[in-house]
């Protein structure tokens, strides 16, 4: 039993990594770490809806995320000031989220696991969702990849190119709320921001492109589910927020090797 249950909890931040490293460059590329902030936070609003209309949890988080994400885009494509806008709309999600389930009959929900993960308690069903949204987000990436990266340097570029900025921001946007809605169970709304930025932010100090930039996030962020899944099995930690501290502790070793490295 408690192999099985282990070998879930590993498997589901394996396959977590594979979505959040290559998404996580482009979050980071396109300084987007607030936009992916406010979409996680509306997940908990999302949970609410599920649990209001007996929904899988999964899809009402993944309507609730898309319906941010396209929001968000579509303020920034009409020239709003991103820093407040994004602000307000990530903690008002997040506040009427809690506020919302407080007012569902009959439910008594587990909040923690919600807002800081519960991957221990990965079933095969789960499982099947986070791989296949993993392997969804990363089909979509490498199809769009060479378009999001001209739309990223340079959107004039990109419209010379014949691309249109505006469609591969709504890839991102769609690529986004797959991601929050399939890491909601392994790190909570809390922290799905975390493993978006730090693995990609530890990354981009080591690699020399970008595509080893998202291999690389890729492996940092399954080198960090890991570690901080056996942390959280000596120790008696939390496995979400352990997860996420191995990240932050691999990003700042990380750093000091490129600051070596340069030096």
């Amino acid at each position: 039993m408690l192999d099985d249950f282990l070998i879930r909890a590993g498997l589901a931040g394996l396959g977590l990594a594979l979505a959040t490293g290559p998404l996580g460059s482009f979050v980071i590329w396109r300084r987007m770490a607030y936009f992916g902030d406010a979409t996680a936070h509306a997940a908990i609003l999302g949970v609410a809806l599920a649990l209001a209309l007996h929904l899988p949890i999964a899809a009402g988080t993944l309507i609730v995320a898309l319906t941010m994400a396209l929001t968000v885009s579509t303020l920034a494509a009409k020239g709003w000031a991103m820093d407040t806008t994004l602000g307000v709309l990530a903690h008002s999600a997040l506040a009427f989220g809690l506020v919302a389930i407080s007012y569902v009959p009959s439910v008594r929900a587990d909040l923690s696991s919600y807002l800081f993960g519960d991957v221990l308690a990965v079933t095969k069903a789960d499982l099947g969702l986070i791989w296949g949204g993993g392997a969804l987000v990363v089909a979509l990436l490498a199809w769009r990849w060479q378009a999001l990266l001209t739309a990223t340097l340079n959107e004039d570029l990109a419209h010379a190119s014949g691309l249109n900025p505006d469609r591969e921001r709504l890839a991102l946007t769609l690529a986004l709320a797959v991601v929050v809605a399939v890491a909601l169970k392994v790190v909570g709304a809390l922290l799905i921001a975390a493993m978006l930025i730090i693995p990609a932010a530890a990354a981009r100090g080591i690699a020399r492109t970008p595509e080893s930039m998202a291999a690389i996030a890729i492996g940092i962020g399954a080198a960090a589910s890991l570690i901080g899944l056996q942390l959280s099995l000596w120790q008696d930690t939390p496995a979400g927020p352990s997860i996420v501290s191995a990240a932050a502790i691999i990003f700042a070793l990380a750093a000091i090797f490129g600051r070596i490295r340069n030096s």
